[in-house]
């Protein structure tokens, strides 16, 4: 899985939350970890899942764990 994991929460959407695609799959939009980890088990994917483990996630568009838009300065 080097390289290429299979699970991928995508960037920050303008009004918040962060898609989920998992083995290309988009799963939805979560606001959270947990909601993360939810639609990753609604996939099917077995095992445990480490969203710091980046074997298994890939966070692009923004810092992990973060699901707020960063509000822009006037």
């Amino acid at each position: 899985m080097a390289g290429n994991p299979p699970i991928v929460v995508h960037r920050i959407s303008p009004s918040g939350g962060r898609r989920v695609t998992v083995r290309g799959r988009i799963m939805g939009l979560a606001h959270s970890d947990e909601e993360v980890l939810e639609l990753v088990r609604s996939s099917g994917e077995t095992g445990t899942v480490v969203l710091e483990d980046p074997t298994w996630v890939e966070w692009t568009g923004g810092r992990p764990h973060q699901y707020e838009p960063l509000e822009l300065l006037p």
